[in-house]
């Protein structure tokens, strides 16, 4: 199978949306939310989701996404009515895109309310819709990819750091939780956790650093507004945050306008996708904080050979 063949499009996304100010979401229930996922056909996670009292729905949870999305197809049956057009930035490029206002999305036990959300194709999403940072600020998303289960909560009721071998605190942009502490084969990158993508993406500025490095060829990714982008393709061996360590990170290069949007354009910057953070047992990500928990498999399995022979069995 070729490079091109073996990256999946990438659909994260960064929203740009004046007119989301003034939006809120409010908790139901203070319990821990634990709810199971599926995969979708892009190894990202998915989970159910309500729509008032219709559902459930398949939404892809994605850290990369700065708006909670509801594809036209769900919108259009349950009637939702079409509200004012909003500018949306995705991986290759703007568009105007359609919103439409939710009384109330439940996820697990809890509910947010007057959501204000981009309307979007479900072929271009994968999934019914997505829970962007705009549900998940002021909580924890703790991510068990041994037991594919995810919960949400406040990091008191998820037991603080018990459990984690490593945690990293990461400074707030727009939403995003970047972690600065990192380096790539000797380059250092900031890095945004991005569970909204199967893909890591790079931008030009590691792949500058980065050029004497890796595997050659291309790929078109492909944006959540349909639209689609060129991407160099390369490899690092090793990519340490603090630290934990990530083997053989397959990087799709482009000159996406999400790092722009997040000042991240000019130095090397990574937004780290599930393919790679599947090399861990579990991450949190805790949003009220700004910390980061990794819980690292065990030092005796060779985590690192197993997923470069997997790597290596999918291109040949």
């Amino acid at each position: 199978m070729s490079v091109s063949q073996f990256i999946a499009p990438f659909v994260s996304l960064v929203l740009a949306m004046p007119v989301m100010v003034g939006q809120n979401g409010a908790q139901q229930a203070s319990e821990v939310d634990v709810i199971q996922t599926q995969d979708d056909r892009h190894e990202r996670l998915t989970v159910p989701v309500r729509i008032g009292t219709h559902g459930p729905f398949q939404f892809m949870i994605d850290t990369g996404s700065q708006n909670t999305v509801v594809s036209t197809g769900v919108a259009t049956t349950l009637g939702i009515p079409i509200g004012a057009k909003a500018k949306l930035t995705g991986v290759a490029g703007s568009e105007m895109v359609d919103t439409v206002e939710i009384d109330e999305i439940g996820l697990g036990k809890r509910s947010y309310y007057s959501v204000l959300a981009p309307l979007l194709e479900r072929a271009d999403i994968g999934a019914d819709g997505i829970v962007g940072l705009d549900s998940l600020q002021g909580q924890r998303v703790q991510i068990d990819f041994k037991r594919g289960l995810m919960a949400v909560a406040d990091a008191r009721s998820l037991g603080g750091n018990r459990g984690y071998e490593i945690v990293v605190t990461a400074r707030r942009r727009s939403g995003q939780l970047i972690m600065a502490d990192a380096v790539i084969d000797g380059i250092k990158v900031q890095v945004v956790i991005d569970t909204g993508s199967d893909t890591s993406i790079g931008n030009r500025a590691l792949q500058y650093k980065l050029s004497k490095r890796g595997l050659n060829g291309q790929v078109e990714l492909r944006s959540v507004t349909g639209q689609t982008i060129i991407a160099d393709i390369g490899l690092g061996r090793n990519l340490k945050i603090d630290q934990v360590n990530f083997g053989n990170v397959m990087i799709a290069y482009a000159d996406s306008p999400h790092f722009k949007a997040l000042g991240l354009a000019d130095k090397p910057a990574l937004f780290l996708g599930m393919r790679d953070l599947r090399q861990l047992d579990r991450v949190a990500i805790d949003f009220a904080t700004r910390k980061i928990y990794f819980d690292v498999p065990d030092s005796s399995m060779d985590y690192t050979g197993r997923f470069s022979d997997h790597v290596n069995s999918r291109l040949n």
